[in-house]
């Protein structure tokens, strides 16, 4: 069945901020990245046996796989507005700084293009198209390998590896909750990660559904060219303080006790509260941050509010969070019955040759960084640096 399988020490599932940051602490502690067409072409003589090391003992390989046609992860999919001087100080990557930019610039622009970079200044070799389709054991042997399948443009591909990082992230798993009726609805529908821009909405009534800062921000934006209507589940707690070090420290805390126990990570906004950003602000000063109970149920024309007023509706822009995009772990067994993936400091509880990075407490930009290195600390703390190890 992987006849064909390509040995490795660790694959990298994933190529966005958590994936790159993964491959640069691998690259620093001298790990060498392997490509499929020179592993195939070079005919590796552990090419049948997908339980086999790596032919070379002294040299630690790496391959990391994307799921994207081009670089940049998610960053290459935001919608235009989202500016620079929006997400400044929260996307750097390790080791190489993103380069000046003009801080009106739109996100989507700046950052593929850093990530492209990065990627070639580390030589990272990252394989892509490539859709990984399952991870599963290699058999029962707990410390044994573990197989990545893959489906890519040139056919299906298996990896076989002693670890696993996991960097998926959520951009390809938005979370649309269910309401009764919502098929009826003869409007638009969209979730936040299909938003474009504002001028979509011009002069039409969308309502806004979602607590966090996506929402918060686009309410701000839309509001400016059609009549806004903004309903939650929950009331916000607005917090005046910054979001500083103590507040990202409690959010981080929180997440990560929920992940240990096997919990949906959740959001940080769960944790932390709303803080004010400049957008609330404006939307506050203009009058429009007015947040409504969510509703109750869909009609053709728009929504019915618990109190059975009828609200017209254009538009329902979902606001509403991502989910983790982990289906291919199944093979594993190892989610719990309450939905998460039991983890410690990146690592999963219940198959330690599995990294989860860009997860629970590590979702953010800058959590994803540190998981990184982490994550290969543990796993050059395992394995033993490479002979010719750059740490």
């Amino acid at each position: 069945m992987h006849e064909f399988a390509i040995p490795v020490d660790v694959v990298v599932i994933g190529a966005g901020q958590a994936g790159l940051s993964a491959g640069y602490h691998l690259r620093r502690r001298g790990f060498s990245p392997v490509g499929a067409a020179h592993a195939l072409a070079a005919s590796l003589p552990t090419a049948s046996d997908p339980t086999a090391d790596s032919p070379e003992t002294s040299a630690r390989t790496f391959v990391v796989l994307d799921g994207e046609s081009a670089p940049g992860g998610a960053w290459q999919h935001r919608w235009a507005s989202l500016r620079m001087a929006t997400v400044n100080g929260i996307h750097e990557l390790p080791g190489f700084a993103v380069p000046p930019a003009d801080p009106e610039a739109s996100a989507k622009d700046v950052l593929p293009s850093y990530f492209a970079e990065y990627e070639r200044r580390f030589d990272l070799r990252i394989e892509r198209p490539v859709r990984v389709s399952a991870v599963r054991r290699a058999d029962d042997d707990p410390n044994g390998r573990l197989l990545v399948e893959t489906e890519t443009p040139s056919g299906a591909r298996t990896w076989t590896a002693r670890y696993v990082v996991n960097a998926t992230g959520t951009w390809t798993r938005p979370f649309l909750p269910w309401v009764p009726g919502a098929d009826r609805f003869t409007g638009r529908q969209l979730h936040v990660a299909d938003y474009v821009s504002a001028d979509a909405f011009s002069g039409q009534r969308v309502v806004i559904v979602g607590a966090g800062v996506s929402a918060v921000q686009l309410l701000d934006e839309i509001s400016h060219v059609a009549d806004t209507f903004w309903v939650t589940r929950r009331e916000p707690e607005w917090v005046e303080e910054d979001f500083d070090l103590p507040a990202r420290t409690a959010a981080i805390a929180g997440v990560e006790a929920r992940v240990r126990m096997g919990l949906p990570p959740g959001s940080v906004i769960s944790v932390t509260g709303m803080h004010w950003t400049p957008w609330a602000r404006a939307a506050e000063a203009r009058g429009v941050l007015v947040r409504h109970q969510m509703f109750a149920a869909i009609e053709e024309h728009g929504v019915r509010m618990p109190d059975d007023t009828f609200e017209p509706a254009d538009v329902i822009l979902w606001a509403t969070g991502f989910r983790p995009a982990v289906s291919h772990l199944a093979p594993l067994g190892l989610r719990t019955p309450q939905g998460g993936f039991r983890v410690a400091d990146t690592r999963s509880l219940d198959d330690p040759r599995l990294f989860l990075i860009g997860y629970g407490p590590s979702q953010s930009t800058v959590g994803a960084n540190r998981a990184g290195r982490e994550a290969v600390r543990r796993i050059v703390a395992e394995l033993g640096a490479p002979a010719t190890s750059a740490a």
